[in-house]
């Protein structure tokens, strides 16, 4: 009995301790990492976003790790190149809110409104990884708002995705009692962080990981609040994806699909599958690309983002200034 009772101290201390731990290191990391854009609130749910340039408006949706500066060399680029760029945190990420719901449908509701506000009117909708299936809906659900749509190693369909047939953590992660307690204390523990390291090579392999990327991606992603959106977003990917996947063919704005072929999460099949669901669709494979494509070749995913511009018709309203990778 004496035993049991120490065992359950023990326990309930090291949790307690682990707890702590994980708020004093989400402190740490939004005083190294605070955000660089404005908020805006849309039905009650405050987002995060960073807005440079005018023209051609593009929006640009991060993948299932860390947030808005995803993009930051996409938004210079483009910026200097004639677009009014638009990151966002999603919601749960960086800096932005979680709402109670927050399925693809959701979340391009909630940007669609934000849009809205700031007076944004048919942007190029571009989607990395996790967000290729958020591009694609907004796409569906707002066809007359939007002049075109990109996709970066986007997951779109629910074959192929890694997640297809469950994921244990999200799942854990998501159980009622038992699922507050581990998004607050494993994460951030050292063996998350272990693992975590792991996970951010994964996802660039098998090209490097930029000098800054993976503190910034460890400190903010191992956050409880963020690690639980990413873990939600996870499950709610596949029923998503298989609601969206029997309309793609309806999409009608020009779609530009940009895969690299050294890719290793199965983009390149689902990039193929999507262009037979929509035939007018433009299919790039990348020679020499992973699938990290907003981080280390900004200049491929600008590239898309002109050819939908110039596939639309959607000149831009001011000079377009002529830019090289040796420039930025």
């Amino acid at each position: 009995m004496w035993m049991l009772l120490i065992a359950v101290l023990l326990l309930t201390g090291l949790t307690a301790a682990l707890w702590l731990y994980n708020r004093i290191r989400s402190a740490q990391a939004e005083a190294a990492f605070p955000p660089a854009g404005s908020f805006i609130t849309v039905e009650g749910t405050k987002l995060h976003y960073i807005r440079k340039g005018e023209g051609t408006p593009v929006v640009l949706l991060h993948g299932g790790v860390l947030r808005a500066n995803d993009f930051d060399q996409v938004v210079e680029r483009a910026a200097a190149c004639g677009y009014e760029a638009i990151a966002f945190d999603r919601p749960g990420y960086g800096y932005s809110e979680r709402p109670p719901r927050a399925t693809p449908a959701d979340q391009a509701r909630l940007i669609h409104g934000a849009l809205k506000q700031m007076g944004v009117e048919k942007p190029i909708i571009v989607g990395h990884s996790w967000s290729g299936l958020l591009a694609l809906t907004y796409a569906l659900h707002y066809p007359d708002d939007v002049s075109g749509v990109v996709t970066l190693a986007g997951a779109m369909y629910k074959e192929e995705y890694p997640a297809e047939h469950g994921d244990p953590i999200s799942r854990l992660a998501a159980a009622p009692v038992v699922g507050p307690i581990f998004v607050n204390t494993v994460p951030g523990s050292p063996l998350g962080m272990a693992l975590a390291r792991s996970s951010v090579r994964q996802a660039f392999a098998p090209e490097p990981v930029p000098a800054g990327y993976r503190e910034a991606a460890l400190e903010l992603w191992l956050r409880p609040g963020q690690f639980r959106a990413n873990r939600e977003d996870i499950l709610a990917f596949v029923p998503a994806a298989l609601e969206a996947g029997r309309r793609y063919r309806e999409i009608r704005c020009p779609v530009v699909i940009a895969v690299g072929e050294e890719d290793p999460y199965g983009t390149r099949e689902q990039a193929a599958r999507l262009k037979r669901d929509i035939p007018h669709a433009e299919l790039r494979e990348i020679p020499r690309v992973a699938h990290m494509i907003p981080q280390l070749h900004p200049e491929l995913a600008l590239e898309a983002i002109d050819r939908v511009r110039e596939l639309s018709g959607a000149a831009p309203s001011v000079p377009v200034i002529s830019i090289s990778s040796e420039t930025l």
